[in-house]
């Protein structure tokens, strides 16, 4: 899994040396959920995140569709995947296009934004998750 630097409250208290910078940093593995805003959209939509060992996925109840993401790289702070709908697919009807999502843990919460190209147009959508 990903290295993130530990949330304030999940560091253990320091004894001189640096023993709290190798703390273990908060898993990203869990059920997720919350609201996207899409710039430009005055609409916002729900979305579940789920992210374990098998993988991660994600569901658009309120647009009926689902994706399958790919892990493609990490930083300290950040987890990059590529998203590929697989139900409700734009190009077969549907409302979702294929794009990338980038995550950040935030304590008890998960930042994320959203990027893909729609017939042209750049979209982008962001939003924080709560643990579910």
């Amino acid at each position: 899994t990903a290295q993130f630097p530990p949330a304030p409250e999940d560091q253990p208290a320091a004894k001189g040396k640096k023993g709290a910078a190798a703390a273990a940093a908060p898993s990203l593995n869990g059920n997720w959920s919350g609201q996207l805003n899409q710039v430009g959209s005055q609409n916002p939509y729900k979305l579940e995140l789920t992210i374990n060992a098998r993988g991660a996925e994600t569901k658009y109840p309120d647009l009926d569709c689902t994706g399958k993401l790919t892990r493609v790289g990490s930083s300290k702070s950040y987890v990059f995947y590529v998203e590929v709908i697989t139900k409700g697919q734009a190009d077969k009807g549907g409302r979702c296009p294929d794009g990338t999502i980038t995550v950040a843990r935030q304590g008890d919460d998960l930042a994320l934004g959203w990027f893909g190209s729609v017939q042209g147009t750049t979209v982008v959508a962001y939003g924080t998750l709560k643990k579910k």
